[in-house]
């Protein structure tokens, strides 16, 4: 368990003592304060990693300590507790912006879950951000978003791979970024100031392809009428982007591995070998080894270009990057229409959270740039967004559902995350923002058998 400094906030002296000895036992340095002014003058006065509030405080509510929190940027995850408890109050508490929300009288262990889960997404958060400024000095980072685990790790290669001229595989669906991936690698590479060019494989005839790559002698074929030089010369020095790489024909694949190998080109109808200098970044939607084995990609091309692969991760996979990526266009979409558009109601996010966005981050980029356009409200509502999303999102809503407890929807989310991460424990545990030592846990509290659900 990651150690954190703890504030915990309680009236009662002997819940508060219980807490106190709890977590310093598990190593963490904790402070008590019995009002919510307190906590706040507390967290004027020191940083947090998280605060263990009561809801019912002599002087003010615990939300209004979450809120106090926010508003002064002081940074904490708050997690808030009640004996008082509802269905609807956890509801608002985590809508407020709470981290987690612990029902009194509580296990030992269920607090021990909330502040691990707490510290675990601080240090992601942290992580993130020292990977971003590595790279924000030469990287043109605006648009890069993500604080969940798999993105930290995408981070992580790029910030390594970047300084390199090793080539790079990007593989991921349409619109989870591949481009701006390749874009970020190329600007932190010392070839940043040269040329970053992009060829779409997918959009053109072999014919075409070829002579937009290696370029054509005059008269090599009917219509040249005069010398071109193709991508390859003209990003010397630079950067070729070769966008959807797995619908290159088995000729050009055969041509492309002399660059590779040889560092040189022959121009369409001509003899002579021309040396250029590029790093080549490959993309594509497809499975290149499945490719390889149907033998419809070469074999060695693809270990030639997945000298390092890296693989993004659809969106429907990175949910806890939903809110920060809505954000993040809806502050750039404000600022070019000048709208005075600052916040997403938490109706809205809901609705974006829930979405399974087959057209990815691009997807959500769009549904944003058309709420922001059509709305008149300085709140981004839920009836803002895009009609389909809103029909999704009204047709997995019962007016009859089941109120589940807490506890059965915990246990029933677990098992939903391993399901669909084939029982594979530390893509579930990424997905759910925990360690897996958590996700052991849990599953232990909750009598499920790890071993049957592994895939």
């Amino acid at each position: 368990m990651d150690q954190g400094k703890i504030l915990v906030v309680d009236d009662d002296p002997a819940i508060a003592g219980v807490l106190r000895e709890l977590l310093q036992a598990d190593g963490h340095q904790v402070t008590v304060c019995a009002t919510g002014g307190e906590a706040v003058a507390a967290g004027r006065a020191e940083s947090f990693d998280a605060v263990l509030a009561d809801i019912r405080l002599p002087d003010m509510d615990g939300l209004a300590v979450l809120r106090a929190f926010q508003e002064e940027g002081l940074g904490s995850a708050v997690i808030l507790m009640t004996a008082f408890g509802t269905v609807e109050t956890a509801i608002e508490a985590i809508k407020t912006g709470a981290y987690d929300y612990v029902p009194k009288p509580f296990k030992l262990d269920e607090v021990r879950i909330a502040v691990e889960r707490a510290l675990e997404r601080k240090r992601l958060v942290l992580e993130n951000r020292r990977f971003r400024q590595e790279l924000a000095g030469k990287y043109r980072l605006e648009n890069v978003v993500g604080a969940s685990g798999p993105m930290l790790e995408i981070f992580k290669t790029v910030a390594r791979v970047a300084p390199t001229r090793s080539t790079v595989l990007i593989q991921g669906e349409s619109g989870t970024g591949k481009e701006l991936i390749a874009r970020t690698i190329h600007y932190n590479s010392d070839r940043g100031q040269a040329p970053f060019v992009t060829v779409d494989c997918g959009a053109l005839p072999e014919t075409l392809l070829e002579s937009e790559l290696f370029g054509h002698e005059r008269g090599s074929f009917t219509g040249a009428t005069a010398m071109k030089r193709g991508l390859f010369e003209v990003s010397r020095g630079g950067t070729c982007l070769l966008d959807e790489v797995g619908d290159i024909s088995p000729a050009v694949q055969a041509r492309l591995l002399r660059v590779l190998q040889e560092h040189e080109i022959k121009r369409v109808g001509g003899t002579d070998p021309i040396k250029v200098d590029v790093r080549l970044i490959a993309a594509t939607n497809k499975h290149l080894e499945a490719l390889v084995k149907a033998q419809k990609f070469r074999e060695d091309l693809f270990y030639r270009l997945s000298v390092v692969t890296l693989t993004l991760p659809p969106l429907r996979e990175r949910v806890a990057d939903i809110p920060l990526l809505a954000e993040h266009f809806l502050r750039r979409f404000a600022q070019e229409t000048g709208k005075p558009v600052e916040r997403i109601a938490p109706e809205a996010m809901a609705v974006l959270a829930a979405h399974h966005w087959p057209g990815n981050v691009r997807e959500l980029e769009h549904a944003i740039e058309r709420a922001v356009i059509l709305t008149q409200n300085p709140v981004l509502l839920a009836h803002d967004l895009p009609p389909e999303l809103q029909a999704a999102a009204q047709s997995r809503t019962r007016a009859d559902a089941e109120v589940l407890p807490l506890r059965e929807m915990e246990r029933r989310h677990l098992l939903f995350a391993l399901e669909r991460a084939s029982g594979n424990r530390k893509k579930a545990a990424e997905w759910l923002g925990i360690t897996r030592r958590t996700l052991y846990r849990m599953a232990a509290r909750h009598g499920i058998d790890l071993a049957q659900l592994q895939g």
